[in-house]
């Protein structure tokens, strides 16, 4: 089984390679001794497209992987896949 629908992998790369560039830029600012505030709120901002990129990755695993599951009946595998998702999401809370 594929692990993501192509199409939301190639928003998520793309999403990812954004953020790769912003984490340069904040090395950069680091580098140039920006001022703390630019440099804080650069991470902040990094941390929130990161977070976005989690989210559309847990719907499409919900609706991909966790709905396969269920619809397959076999119990071990919903159960399987129910656990997992709960210890991401509770690990993201962290």
């Amino acid at each position: 089984m594929t692990c993501m629908r192509a199409e939301i992998k190639t928003s998520c790369l793309k999403r990812l390679k954004r953020i790769e560039g912003q984490i340069r830029g904040l090395a950069g600012m680091v580098e140039d001794d920006r001022y703390c505030i630019d440099v804080v709120t650069q991470i902040a901002a990094a941390k929130t497209a990161l977070r976005r990129v989690e989210e559309e990755i847990l719907r499409d695993h919900v609706a991909h992987c966790v709905e396969h599951a269920i619809n397959s009946g076999d119990k071990a595998d919903q159960r399987r896949k129910i656990a997992e998702l709960m210890d991401v999401v509770s690990r993201a809370d962290r």
